[in-house]
């Protein structure tokens, strides 16, 4: 007798019959749940600022410097996790190792957990680039912040259905292609540039905003994306999360909840008109707020990701050649440091020149909320390639996420490497070889179509999960329990 029990009897023959995602579909129709919470990252005036040529210093902080992630589920469908962290990179190093532990922790599959850098240059520094190494203290901290940060916005997945909504916003004010052609036939880095004739690339001035409602119209969390380098910070000297980050925080006290920013392609695209911080934290603010108030509800009928290896080589340069780019850019644009930074130029390529031709692999990563899809490239990506995954994606909406589960340095197009430029000079910071770029993308366009077929046919993206599983993420209504049998 079950008496008080309220019991649902699950057939293993059915599940394994009619399949894993049928059956939880059938189990409960239910909408979204989501969870989102912001872990802060502690910084001190001991630890070395990452984002210049040469090690930096910074004395105080404005804002926080943050680890701040959103879950989103679809029981019967899947779950994914997208963490932003307010730093220069993120690195495999640190990320799978956490993406393991989140999914031993949470039962988020390491495949749907995507952890992407804003890209702030006022940051501690957390890879190996330039002039400078790893703080090794506040790198810990990020790691265990991510693992955190996804811990806590799990445990916020209930507390009722949440919407989806979605508005494809622009901010067209702050930030030009900053590859810009001078009258000497260089391309822009550093330095004056009264020669200048004009950019050689797009500006992409999209700001895609989601954001999730739950019970009574309150916000759970927000998400937006834009395509600039985070470079400037409101008082002098500071650590910071740049604009886009405290244009994230500013919005969290407005809205009442939890706002995450995904830096998205930027490798060629600078903050070069000087707006300054402050103007361009309220741009940012006020073009999110305006995108929100033009968002508009979505069914979702799938989450799911897919992440996958990508290999790619470092290519072969000649030392002599490469030289004379580094040095003879900067003797006539920034003469008082050019010794100074040739030297680091020179020491970057001493450790890749018995690394040439060696083959590498990184991670890249796609996943999908309804009609909208969201993808993870490890690098600075050209803005030219990622409007060209937007373009040719099977999505009605897609998000472009650059810097997310590692990096590999800048990945310039092919016509960006035939033009040169910093972006393409040999370094620790631009190493893959030509072509990879173009090859990244192709591959990420190919797992988008895999999971908009998955869409039409209803096939599952990744491989079903056991019966047990399956029964362990199973939502049913309070009072009630579900055992399996046979």
């Amino acid at each position: 007798m079950i008496g008080a029990r309220n019991v649902v009897l699950v057939s293993m023959i059915a599940v394994l019959g009619s399949g894993i995602e049928d059956f939880a579909a059938a189990a409960q129709q239910a909408g979204l749940r989501v969870g989102a919470a912001a872990v802060n990252l502690e910084a001190d005036d001991s630890m070395v600022i990452a984002g210049n040529i040469v090690p930096g210093r910074a004395k105080g902080q404005e804002g926080e410097l943050r680890a701040v992630a959103v879950v989103i589920e679809k029981p019967g469908s899947g779950k994914v996790a997208i963490v932003a962290c307010d730093v220069l990179f993120v690195t495999a190093e640190d990320v799978d190792p956490v993406v393991a532990r989140i999914e031993q922790t949470t039962g988020i599959p390491a495949s749907h957990v995507l952890v992407n850098a804003t890209h702030t240059h006022h940051a501690p520094s957390t890879a190996v680039v330039h002039g400078y190494g790893r703080d090794e203290v506040f790198s810990q901290r990020l790691r265990e912040g991510i693992v955190e940060a996804v811990q806590q916005a799990n445990a916020k997945l209930g507390g009722g259905e949440s919407d989806f909504l979605f508005h494809l916003g622009e901010e067209r004010t702050v930030g030009i292609n900053s590859r810009i052609r001078l009258a000497d036939g260089r391309i822009f880095w550093i330095g004056p540039r009264p020669d200048e004739i004009g950019p050689t690339g797009p500006l992409d001035v999209q700001l895609p905003v989601l954001a999730f409602r739950g019970p009574g119209d309150r916000l759970r969390a927000l998400i937006y994306n834009h395509s600039t380098h985070p470079i400037g910070t409101i008082q002098s000297g500071v650590r910071s999360p740049s604009f886009y980050g405290l244009a994230a925080q500013q919005l969290e006290a407005q809205l009442g909840c939890v706002v995450s920013f995904l830096e998205g392609a930027s490798g060629s695209t600078h903050n070069l008109m000087r707006i300054a911080p402050d103007e361009a934290t309220r741009r940012f603010k006020d073009a999110v707020t305006d995108a929100l108030g033009k968002a508009k509800p979505r069914s979702v009928d799938q989450v799911a990701a897919i992440k996958r290896r990508f290999t790619f080589k470092v290519r072969h340069f000649d030392e002599a050649v490469e030289d004379q780019k580094v040095i003879s850019y900067c003797r006539k644009r920034v003469p008082h440091v050019a010794e100074s930074y040739a030297k680091v130029f020179r020491d970057m390529r001493k450790k890749l020149a018995p690394q040439q031709g060696e083959q590498r692999r990184s991670w890249i990563q796609a996943m999908v909320i309804g009609d909208v899809a969201i993808v993870g490239v490890p690098a600075e990506y050209f803005t030219s390639l990622g409007m060209d995954i937007k373009r040719r994606s099977p999505f009605k909406h897609t998000v472009v996420a650059e810097l997310a589960n590692d990096t590999i340095g800048y990945l310039p197009d092919r016509e960006g490497h035939k033009l040169g430029g910093y972006q393409t000079w040999m370094g620790l910071h631009s190493f893959a070889e030509e072509g990879t770029g173009e090859r990244m993308a192709e591959e990420v366009l190919a797992m988008l179509q895999e999971l908009a077929d998955a869409k039409v046919t209803g096939t599952p993206a990744v491989p079903p999960r056991s019966p047990a599983e399956s029964l362990k993420a199973l939502h049913l209504a309070e009072g009630f329990e579900a055992e399996l049998v046979v």
